[in-house]
């Protein structure tokens, strides 16, 4: 049985333009047909009636953790079971899929957990968002996301820190033999880790441009986190395909942005939580101190590179501190204040994180022949762009899990 949608208001991701009165037809998975809604709907279709929503394509984030629940728990990463990381980041995908992201990309994980979740998922047991995955990041010893425990203690659930080209391509290539669509790479310090200042580089050039020759070799993007200016530099000429968070920028590193076609994903929800809301829920000063050391240059950046056109994407690094799954889509409302127009916010969380995996083919859209992702709410986010907080309706794969 085909289901035909009739939409109030249908957002055009191609073009940004919204038609209003139009009907999705889905069979399958797929959408079939898109078109101003007849008088006379077809006979041999299941109708959902969507008329008084504002209905687009399923919204991609293109920075989660899903292992992660944005709570400040001190014993998670030393007493937790691996498996306790699988069913949390089960759960947080839900969560995500029924606030309306029906794709993410987990930027890294614990022991190839959002290798797992993925699998898990496309099998069709489990309900949850569509999963891109990293494996796990690539660190430099000492850097942002090695870890800090005593020099007595190891794990494997990390994939280890690389020093040097040669380590840096057996770790991109180890992360790919274990399943991971994309690479992850920590290019500069961080705001959560202890003892890495936040601005510093922390891969040198011959690491990311090692890693990047052998994400080439198998065809898969890259993506590096990277809050300072030299190490953002540095990623772009690399040719990382995503700079994640880009706090520090400055006009070269924005020039480097367009010469190499290099997204730029802001999560400027992260660090925003970490100071609005780090000392209430007992973060350390120190993370709270370098977050507003990163945060308090992210305007001018993101502002000056829309003026140029850089290519934003939309991620939010739900599971950091007080940046919850399921609640991402205040990003949405941040990205406005930096001075994105609500156009500009919605396509960068459909169509240009589809072209970001590879996906425009599949979804990012709503066209006959896509995979039928599509999400309803019941304002406008034109006017209001809050309105995304409040998601009414979600389909992945022409399979209604909220309505």
């Amino acid at each position: 049985m085909k289901t035909a949608i009739k939409c109030g208001k249908l957002f055009n991701s191609q073009d940004g333009t919204v038609s209003e009165n139009m009907l999705v037809v889905v069979d399958g998975k797929k959408i079939t047909e898109v078109m101003p809604c007849p008088a006379q709907l077809p006979a041999d279709c299941t109708v959902i009636d969507l008329s008084d929503s504002f209905v687009m394509p399923g919204l991609i984030d293109a920075h989660v953790h899903l292992s992660s629940t944005g709570h400040n728990d001190p014993y998670s990463a030393s007493q937790a079971l691996l498996g306790d990381f699988v069913v949390r980041a089960l759960d947080n995908a839900k969560t995500d899929l029924l606030a309306g992201f029906t794709t993410v990309r987990d930027c890294g994980s614990q022991g190839f957990v959002n290798v797992s979740v993925r699998n898990a998922i496309a099998s069709g047991k489990f309900a949850g968002s569509r999963v891109y995955a990293s494996g796990g990041g690539i660190s430099s010893t000492g850097g942002h996301a090695d870890n800090h425990f005593s020099p007595y203690i190891s794990t494997n659930l990390n994939i280890g820190p690389c020093d040097g080209p040669y380590e840096a391509r057996r770790l991109a290539r180890y992360n790919l033999k274990y399943g991971a669509d994309f690479i992850k790479v920590m290019a500069t310090g961080g705001v959560m880790s202890l003892g890495t200042t936040v601005g510093s580089q922390q891969l040198t050039q011959d690491e990311l441009d090692a890693i990047c020759e052998i994400a080439r070799m198998y065809g898969v993007h890259t993506a590096a986190h990277a809050h300072g200016t030299e190490g953002i530099k540095a990623a772009a000429r690399a040719g990382i395909t995503s700079i994640e968070h880009g706090m520090m920028l400055d006009d070269e590193a924005l020039e480097l942005f367009l010469e190499h076609k290099t997204y730029h994903t802001p999560t400027i929800i992260a660090a925003e939580r970490i100071i609005t809301c780090g000392e209430q829920m007992g973060l350390q000063p120190w993370m709270i101190d370098k977050a507003k050391q990163v945060y308090e240059h992210h305007e001018w950046g993101i502002r000056e590179g829309l003026r140029l056109g850089v290519k934003h994407t939309f991620g939010t690094d739900s599971g950091t501190p007080s940046n919850f799954h399921g609640k991402q889509a205040y990003e949405f409302e941040l990205m406005v204040k930096f001075g994105f127009t609500p156009v500009q916010a919605l396509i960068a969380a459909t169509k240009t994180n589809a072209e970001l995996l590879g996906a425009s083919d599949k979804f990012g859209s709503v066209e006959a022949g896509k995979l039928a992702d599509i999400v309803a709410f019941k304002g406008d986010p034109l006017k209001d762009i809050t309105v995304m907080k409040d998601c009414a309706f979600v389909m992945k794969e022409g399979v209604v899990y909220k309505n």
